[in-house]
């Protein structure tokens, strides 16, 4: 760890101290942070693996219906009936705050007046295609859902990992420098203190001994022969 160069003087000392309180203070902030969106994090990661296994056994089943409605289904006709929705959707996005940071809200809407109706003729096409074709429509609001949730997810990892590394920059790096360094400013006052104690005694003892001289200078000069 490097040391921070800094001037064995009481104002650095006192600047120091000031910079030490800020950084404790700044670590048990970050640290209530990052506990806080990590508590957060995980409640996201439980519904999101629900949202997700619901949203992968849907597909899968889809995909099945579209594999068999492909089999039965000449590709030309297979196109064109996927060609044009059978019903049209919005989708608004918003976003609300977890601990400062902007996750997205995303809502769906849709015309509820075709629920439930396809775009195209029965005659050419199976029923295998109608019922893929119904449940994919039928997915979508959880596919929307699991693409906020996994969003959020991803920006709240992303902001404790950032949070993690301030956490330990202050932990291991600045706190301890600052306290290496507080420590060395006092060491050297002391030092110089003790320094400055011990030249005021000697010039005290240079000056009792200079008044002793002079009294007995006086003393031998006064004294009769």
């Amino acid at each position: 760890m490097a040391e921070l160069n800094v001037n064995p003087t009481r104002m650095e000392l006192k600047k120091l101290k000031a910079r030490l309180s800020t950084a404790r203070r700044g670590h048990k902030l970050l640290k209530d942070k990052r506990d806080e969106m990590m508590k957060q994090f995980m409640e996201i990661v439980r519904g999101t693996g629900q949202i997700r296994k619901q949203v992968e056994d849907g597909i899968e089943k889809i995909n099945s219906g579209f594999s068999l409605a492909a089999a039965v289904t000449s590709p030309e006709v297979l196109e064109e009936s996927l060609m044009l929705p059978a019903r049209e959707g919005e989708l608004f996005i918003k976003h609300r705050s977890i601990m400062s940071i902007n996750v997205p809200l995303y809502s769906y809407n849709r015309d509820e007046k075709n629920a439930g109706k396809l775009n195209y003729g029965f005659a050419f096409t199976s029923g295998e295609l109608d019922s893929a074709v119904l449940n994919m429509d039928d997915l979508i609001p959880k596919m929307i859902l699991l693409a906020e949730k996994e969003k959020t997810v991803q920006m709240l990892a992303d902001e404790i990992e950032k949070t993690r590394r301030r956490v330990n920059a202050l932990e291991y790096i600045m706190i301890p420098q600052y306290e290496a360094a507080i420590k060395r400013i006092v060491m050297k006052l002391d030092e110089i203190e003790r320094g400055n104690t011990t030249r005021l005694m000697k010039v005290k003892d240079m000056m009792i001994k200079d008044q002793i001289d002079k009294r007995k200078k006086d003393d031998d000069e006064n004294s009769p022969e």
